[in-house]
């Protein structure tokens, strides 16, 4: 009987206690992730350029 007590009681929890995110504060927070994944996402691009470009520069240098 101890799980659906637990149950009972992590239901009651999420129920009662928890205090949910309204639906524009999801939206902003949302926002957030997807322009910071964008940003991300650039930055590594600029680096994996930079990066080809150098080894490109080595190996016409060395062969």
């Amino acid at each position: 009987m101890k799980i659906v007590n637990y149950v009972k009681e992590s239901y009651d929890e999420l129920v009662h206690k928890v205090s949910w995110p309204t639906w524009g504060q999801l939206s902003n927070s949302a926002v957030i992730v997807m322009t910071a994944s964008v940003i991300f996402a650039l930055i590594i691009l600029v680096m994996d350029l930079a990066f080809e470009n150098i080894m490109k520069a080595i190996y016409s240098i060395l062969y």
